[in-house]
């Protein structure tokens, strides 16, 4: 990715450098959202949200961590003694991560997940919302196939995602509409990420219920064996092979 497009990458690295920053977040309908994740990302476990601290109990073995961000996720399995891999499709949250001290930290988009040579891997973790990084339906069930044969026999997937229907919002309903009407998911997001200077290329990001998710993993050799809520509409799935 080139660094004038990493709009995301800029906003972490300013954050680690000691400057406050949050991220714009643009959505194709012309909706403008201010996201101030980066304390988030660069959390201890004791300042996680309590779905996270109920979800990652279920990490074992060798991990993946899908968008690992500024490495959150990574420091804290490291210090519990896992094996754990992060990869990022930004540069410079992977130099974030780096310098921060992740072992084990890749350049890579998500479409080239079945290409890592990584051990056998038991546990994929993708929170903050990263199950959203599949895009849209089929694209999420291609990945997942592809994630099937990278991963062990008893392998989980701890993967968190947000309901996009647990709203009453006018503008993110008829935003539903439009999508419907368009054959997308309701929830299947076109964006882009904006900081300072720098813009993202527009993206797809998936959000979708649990009924969604259910359908999404079908075929695909993975299926639901519980999910942990959160009083909000966000949600972590623990999801195991069939």
């Amino acid at each position: 990715m080139n660094l004038k497009k990493d709009a995301y990458g800029q906003q972490v690295f300013a954050y680690f450098k000691g400057k406050p920053s949050s991220e714009i977040v643009e959505r194709e309908d012309g909706l403008i959202g201010v996201s101030t994740g980066s304390p988030l990302y660069f959390s201890d476990y004791n300042k996680w949200p309590v779905l996270e601290k109920k979800a990652i109990k279920y990490a074992k073995g060798n991990v993946l961590d899908v968008g690992c961000g500024a490495g959150r996720v990574c420091l804290y399995l490291q210090k519990k003694g896992l094996n754990v891999l992060g990869f990022d499709n930004s540069p410079l949250a992977i130099k974030v991560c780096k310098l921060r001290g992740v072992k084990n930290a890749k350049l890579l988009s998500i479409e080239n997940i079945g290409k890592l040579k990584f051990s056998s891997i038991d546990s994929v973790i993708m929170f903050g919302n990263n199950f959203g990084l599949f895009g849209n339906f089929n694209k999420a069930k291609v990945l997942l196939k592809e994630i099937y044969k990278i991963t062990k026999p008893n392998a989980v997937i701890i993967a968190q995602s947000v309901d996009p229907y647990k709203t009453k919002d006018s503008i993110h309903l008829s935003y539903h509409k439009l999508n419907k009407k368009r054959g997308r998911m309701s929830g299947q997001l076109k964006i882009r990420v904006r900081f300072e200077k720098y813009i993202s290329d527009w993206f797809d990001y998936l959000l979708i219920s649990q009924k969604e998710m259910k359908e999404i993993l079908e075929g695909t050799g993975w299926k639901i064996k519980k999910f942990i809520n959160s009083k909000s509409s966000s949600y972590v799935a623990i999801i195991e092979k069939v």
